[in-house]
């Protein structure tokens, strides 16, 4: 198994190099994926309690794609830290 050089990084925004901006864009898109999963779950539950069915699928599609969104940028990680890998082998 590859090491994961690529880590999520706030600091990194302005970084000058591809692992840096990669991880800077990492958290963005995990901070942007959890935000959004926490809504569309409150509007699950909302659409659930009160009886508005149209809210509530439109909260479980939400909280779909939020999950997929994460485990995305997750699989992202793996797949930059491969093509390093091979480039530095190249």
């Amino acid at each position: 198994m590859l090491p994961l050089d690529v880590t999520p990084d706030f600091s990194a925004v302005t970084g000058n190099t591809l692992e840096t901006v990669v991880g800077a864009l990492l958290t963005i898109v995990l901070i942007a994926s959890v935000a959004s999963l926490i809504a569309t779950a409150i509007i699950w539950a909302y659409g659930e309690a009160n009886g508005y069915y149209q809210a509530a699928q439109k909260g479980k599609l939400g909280v779909l794609i939020a999950l997929g969104a994460a485990a995305l940028s997750g699989a992202g990680v793996v797949w930059i830290n491969f093509l390093i890998h091979v480039g530095e082998q190249m």
